[in-house]
């Protein structure tokens, strides 16, 4: 029972990061190496408290955005509304992005600040990692010698992923700056406020 704690806060803490946090599935690894849980409570556990610290990391950006600019606002709800018009294509945009292993921890932030319904988007990002983890879970034994801390030093020093979260922090700031009324149409089309989970 330690483990599975041990397994769940250390995911959680990871997914509630913003930014420049060690890449989960390493935990996973770690855990499967070193760890006498099996496969299916490793990736349930993992996947949940990683669902978990996105949905409450996409909400903390939700509060946040209450204390941004009007014209901030205005951007934002103009963002929301073009979403909500194209919704099907995002989540299905989302399934393919919860699978790889680019950073979502922008994009959550962003569509906490947008105002977007939460749990469609956390649903989504579970079910994805419930493939990546099952598939790294299981090809623990291969790179055995694997250790959090390399995680860490490898979230931490690697350039591509450096450069990457840069681009996705770039990606955010834009969301919020971009005048998008200009190229979705006005911001009256979005609700006055947050779509309730």
């Amino acid at each position: 029972m330690n483990e599975y704690l041990l397994l769940f806060a250390v995911v959680f803490a990871i997914n509630l990061m913003p930014a420049f946090g060690p890449p989960t599935w390493s935990v996973i690894v770690m855990f499967g190496i070193s760890s006498n849980l099996p496969l299916v409570g490793l990736v349930l556990t993992g996947a949940f408290a990683a669902a978990l610290g996105r949905y409450l990391l996409a909400h903390g950006f939700r509060l946040l955005a209450n204390y941004v600019s009007q014209k901030t606002k205005a951007n934002l709800a103009a963002a929301r509304a073009a979403f909500e018009r194209r919704s099907h294509r995002g989540i299905l945009a989302l399934g393919l992005f919860a699978l790889s292993p680019v950073p979502s921890a922008q994009l959550f932030a962003a569509i906490g600040l947008a105002g977007v319904r939460i749990f469609p988007f956390t649903l989504a990002f579970f079910s994805g990692r419930l493939v990546s983890y099952s598939i790294y879970a299981s090809s623990a034994a291969v790179i055995e010698k694997y250790t959090l801390s390399d995680a860490f030093m490898d979230g931490l020093t690697s350039p591509i992923g450096i450069g990457l979260q840069v681009l996705m922090l770039a990606g955010l700031v834009a969301l919020a700056r971009v005048d998008w009324a200009k190229y979705f149409g006005p911001p009256e089309e979005a609700p006055e406020t947050p779509a309730k989970d």
